[in-house]
């Protein structure tokens, strides 16, 4: 198949100078792989980053190499391979596949200990230009380091433009230790969210909160598998969650809204020996009286970063329909109306938009 020299993209230049562009289609090296992509989420971090989000293009070295094709929500058809790509990657031409997030060196201490999601130089797709263009384009480069993944046919295409999210989702839940005895307070339903719920109720755990103020993604919430929503805009969350527990507070408190009030939120309603998962992206800092975490209550903070060694296992539990995607693609667009899918993802009744190529 002859494949063309140049490509229709995004292209993000500076915040707010998201562009439609023809730019050259990229081309297989040793061991790399160029892939036909169907589709491309836009991420809660691309909305901030396109606000100019300080964790993204602060500092004199900013983080996110402009110019760069944005997205990290991706997948596609194999329609190019490098020398050894095949059995590097074990793939071959057509099949459908998906990269992870992150391009791990393979070198520093955390790749060297498999913690290869916390790689030190930290290229992720469609944050730095050259090495780690990203799925916002007809065409794409998987480098020999990425970490590539076969998605199966039966998928549908919300499916598979979800693996991503849905990865995150889980390592997040992995994190939380979801126990069969516990509490767990989930605070954001947004498309991160509703993986969670989903995760979180294959946990079974005794009982099962969702808090959004959304009260159609908390419709969705409960569809999914929450025992309880509430919309922390119309009554006291905190006073309700206590008189469920007399008094003691959740166990398990998940942060994935980035509004830094549902991180104070989430302090005041956990129990003394709680356990409190962090995972939003903020576009701004948030303050917290910290005396909260060690002297009164003795919480385990922990994180939540990206989906890793969870690709495959969202992969069977869709294939398996034990999770879904029903309901959470809530509009798509062609590459060439960025403007509008930005926009679109930033209104309320938005829970993914996505760019679709197929």
């Amino acid at each position: 198949m002859s494949l063309p020299a140049k490509m229709k993209a995004v292209v993000c230049h500076a915040p707010g100078k998201y562009l439609y562009e023809e730019i050259p289609r990229p081309v297989a090296g040793p061991n790399e792989l160029i892939v036909k992509n169907h589709g491309c989420g836009i991420c809660a971090g691309d909305i901030k980053a396109n606000h100019g989000a300080a964790m993204f293009w602060g500092g004199a070295s900013p983080w996110l190499k402009a110019p760069v094709v944005p997205g990290h929500e991706f997948f596609g058809e194999i329609v190019e391979m490098g020398p050894g790509a095949a059995e590097h990657f074990d793939v071959k031409l057509g099949d459908l596949v998906i990269a992870e997030q992150i391009i791990p060196c393979g070198k520093c201490r955390f790749c060297r200990d498999g913690k290869y999601w916390m790689c030190q130089p930290h290229n992720i797709f469609g944050f730095q230009k050259d090495v780690a263009e990203g799925g916002m384009a007809e065409y794409m480069r998987y480098p020999t380091n990425a970490r590539v993944h076969k998605i199966p046919r039966e998928l549908t295409f919300e499916e598979s433009i979800l693996v991503e999210p849905m990865a995150c989702s889980l390592h997040t839940v992995e994190r939380a230790q979801v126990g069969f005895n516990d509490v767990v307070v989930l605070a954001g339903a947004g498309t991160l969210g509703l993986g969670m719920i989903q995760a979180i109720k294959l946990k079974t755990p005794k009982t099962f909160i969702v808090l959004d103020m959304n009260d159609k993604r908390l419709a969705l919430a409960k569809k999914f598998g929450a025992d309880i929503v509430m919309n922390p805009g119309k009554v006291d969350v905190d006073a309700e969650v206590k008189a469920l527990t007399d008094d003691y507070g959740c166990d398990i408190y998940i942060e994935a809204t980035g509004n830094p009030a549902a991180v104070t939120q989430g302090l005041q309603m956990v129990r003394k020996l709680g356990r409190f998962v962090e995972f939003s992206v903020f576009g701004k800092e948030t303050t917290v009286d910290w005396s909260v975490i060690g002297d009164r209550k003795e919480l385990d903070i922990l994180g939540s970063h990206l989906g890793p060694n969870c690709y495959e296992t969202v992969i069977d539990l869709f294939h398996r329909k034990l999770i879904t995607a029903e309901g959470i693609v809530t509009s798509s667009f062609a590459l060439k109306d960025v403007d509008e899918a930005f926009k679109a993802a930033e209104t309320p009744d938005a829970i993914k938009t996505v760019f679709k190529m197929v």
